[in-house]
């Protein structure tokens, strides 16, 4: 066999590899084509308590968010766009209020033991850099997703079925730069829905890397 017939033959069999896993896409982790804003309580046991996510305290007050369109990579890389992160209540209403940047945090879960089909959330996020928001509530990341120790994101971080991973839209207590302390995440605004057999690169339109 001539060496160029070969070289035909291996492009055609990883072609025929990358299709089979993920589309062609291959490359990304998980992708989230829309959100929700935040509800301040829920009920546990009849009694209304804070809507907590992963350890996290919602903002004070109802938030919103218009769209969202994100995509994680298998190598921690973030792209995306949200628009609309308002107030949907007090005197604010409809404005961003206070926060002028916002984090995004990842939150993966366990492996569910059989007959379950879900997990516990691991509470330890991957967070993006911060953000800016606009007055209108939009904002663009374009980054890595990177926890305490700079790790990325790992390939078992979840699935679109019921072990779904959770994606927090959150506020920013700003860098001090006269301590040298690092911005750190707050309260959760909005959460990222993971868009319908998105995971490891099933289909999508692959809008986010505009951004």
């Amino acid at each position: 066999m001539k060496f160029s017939s070969f070289l035909a033959i291996a492009a055609l069999a990883a072609a025929g590899t990358a299709g089979a896993h993920g589309g062609g896409n291959s490359s990304v982790l998980f992708k989230f084509d829309h959100g929700t804003g935040n509800q301040v309580f829920r009920s546990a046991a009849g009694v209304p308590t804070l809507n907590t996510v992963a350890g996290v305290a919602p903002g004070g007050a109802p938030w919103g968010i218009t769209s969202l369109d994100v995509t994680i990579r298998i190598n921690g890389d973030i792209r995306g766009r949200g628009e609309g992160v308002v107030l949907l209540g007090g005197d604010g209403l409809g404005t961003r209020a206070g926060p002028r940047q916002v984090i995004l945090s990842l939150f993966c879960r366990n492996v569910p033991v059989p007959p379950a089909v879900s997990a516990a959330l691991i509470l330890t996020p991957f967070n993006s850099e911060p953000v800016d928001l606009n007055e209108d509530g939009d904002f663009v990341v374009r980054g890595k997703l990177t926890d305490a120790t700079g790790a990325s994101p790992p390939l078992n971080c979840g699935d679109t079925i019921d072990n779904r991973p959770v994606l927090l839209i959150r506020s920013v207590t700003p860098a001090n730069p006269t301590t040298g302390a690092p911005a750190t995440p707050g309260a959760w605004f909005a959460a990222g829905l993971l868009a319908d057999g998105h995971r490891d690169g099933h289909g999508g339109k692959g809008d986010s890397d505009r951004y």
